[in-house]
């Protein structure tokens, strides 16, 4: 187990546990209001615009689905994997999920403010303008994705790593960090916030690259 500074351990995230049984195709029309969806396969469907909010989904798969606009406010996802999934503007703020995988996703201003991931690892794929404002992640993976310009702001965030993935111009304004790893990240770039990164790790190139952003942030000038 990695080592911080202090010489403390840093606990990686905690892995998703589940296991799917044989799931049955969904044959609904559509996602429906506090829709509740347990065992169901979701492949291929177009779900743009769905209107579900309060929607649970327990043990479920939706693979190569699209989610663009979907309104899924304090949605439910919960032992259920996400895989080939896109989605544009899809509202998942004040979403809880927990115990959830997924893979090569592909998602462009997706909201998730205020919502609850637990045992969540995300792998693979890209997603754009990230919004995670006063979310809180604890147990939560990314590996090899790329996200852009994430939002952090206000977020609470315990035992969060990155591994191969690159942010770019990602925001911590106001968010706390405990046990967060960022070495593993290939691109580090963080656009605010540099200041809340108390509580990270990260490694001695990145340190380097993040030293003139740290003094700006501290008010100290570098001068030869």
């Amino acid at each position: 187990m990695a080592q911080n500074k202090q010489g403390s351990a840093v606990r990686p995230p905690r892995p998703p546990v589940f296991s799917l049984p044989e799931p049955r195709p969904f044959e609904g029309a559509g996602l429906a209001p506090e829709g509740d969806y347990d065992g169901l396969e979701f492949a291929g469907l177009d779900l743009t615009g769905a209107d579900a909010p309060g929607a649970h989904f327990l043990d479920c798969a939706l693979r190569d689905c699209v989610l663009d606009e979907a309104g899924l406010k304090r949605a439910r996802i919960v032992d259920s994997l996400l895989s080939g999934v896109r989605g544009v503007g899809t509202v998942l703020a004040e979403a809880e999920l927990r115990d959830v995988e997924v893979r090569d996703g592909r998602f462009g201003g997706v909201q998730l403010g205020g919502a609850t991931l637990n045992r969540v690892l995300v792998r693979g794929g890209k997603i754009d303008f990230l919004n995670l404002r006063q979310a809180r992640l604890t147990d939560v993976a990314f590996v090899g994705c790329v996200l852009v310009e994430p939002d952090f702001g206000g977020a609470r965030c315990e035992r969060v790593s990155f591994d191969g993935c690159e942010l770019r111009g990602a925001d911590f304004h106001g968010a706390t960090l405990r046990e967060v790893d960022l070495r593993g990240a290939s691109r580090l770039e963080v656009a605010r916030g540099v200041d809340r990164l108390s509580g990270a790790v990260i490694s001695p190139p990145q340190l380097f690259d993040l030293a003139p952003r740290l003094a700006a942030e501290l008010g100290v000038r570098v001068m030869e």
